[in-house]
């Protein structure tokens, strides 16, 4: 598939991937893992187990072949919406979001290394995206598995005890184990709240600034 910025890179439609045991694992560790916490997360808590986020690291971080993660949004052109990208390349990874399709307002687009990147929502933002309808068709249409995929890129202010619960709700969809579930959205918000703290001058997209 073709994504501009990317010229001739090897960039492939990953959306088959998402269902596969370890996914989450290996997509929401790297936000874990930013920092230092009193306990290491573990793929476990994000729904199969290290083996299954072993064997599907070499096929995301597959060097020959980027996997491209497509989130249609309400309103775009058709094909408009936000690309996950796994720039695979060797000693520069990373994953990447960009925007789309003519999409502006709720996205802010751009490439980035090794993180997040200039595509930020605010928490109502990051809901609206998830919720929408989308454009039908292509790209990822469950709602708990676009609100998960976009997670990384919240910034602003939420309300800590409805983050949590959308968090937990998400993960528990994808097939974490309730059991370790609170532990896992307690680390991913804490280490988006640090990230949040770390840009004072973040406001959101929508503010017209």
């Amino acid at each position: 598939m073709v994504i501009t910025g990317y010229g001739d890179g090897p960039t492939v439609v990953g959306e088959a991937l998402v269902g596969r045991a370890g996914f989450w694992g290996c997509h929401l560790l790297g936000l874990c893992e930013e920092g230092a916490c009193d306990e290491r997360a573990e793929p476990a808590w994000f729904g199969g187990d290290g083996a299954d986020a072993d064997a599907l690291a070499e096929v995301l971080f597959d060097p020959e072949r980027w996997p491209v993660f497509r989130v249609p949004v309400e309103g775009a052109a058709p094909g408009g919406g936000v690309a996950v990208v796994y720039r695979n390349l060797d000693g520069d990874g990373g994953v990447e979001y960009r925007r789309t399709g003519g999409v502006t307002g709720a996205v802010t687009g751009g490439a980035t290394g090794g993180g997040t990147g200039d595509v930020r929502l605010s928490w109502g933002e990051l809901v609206a995206v998830a919720d929408g309808p989308g454009g039908g068709g292509d790209g990822v249409l469950d709602r708990d598995e676009r609100f998960l995929l976009l997670l990384p890129c919240l910034r602003g202010t939420w309300e800590e005890a409805v983050a949590r619960e959308r968090v937990v709700a998400a993960l528990v969809a994808v097939g974490a184990p309730e059991d370790t579930v609170e532990r896992a959205a307690g680390h991913l918000l804490g280490h988006l709240e640090r990230r949040a703290v770390h840009e004072p001058g973040w406001k959101s997209p929508l503010s017209g600034s």
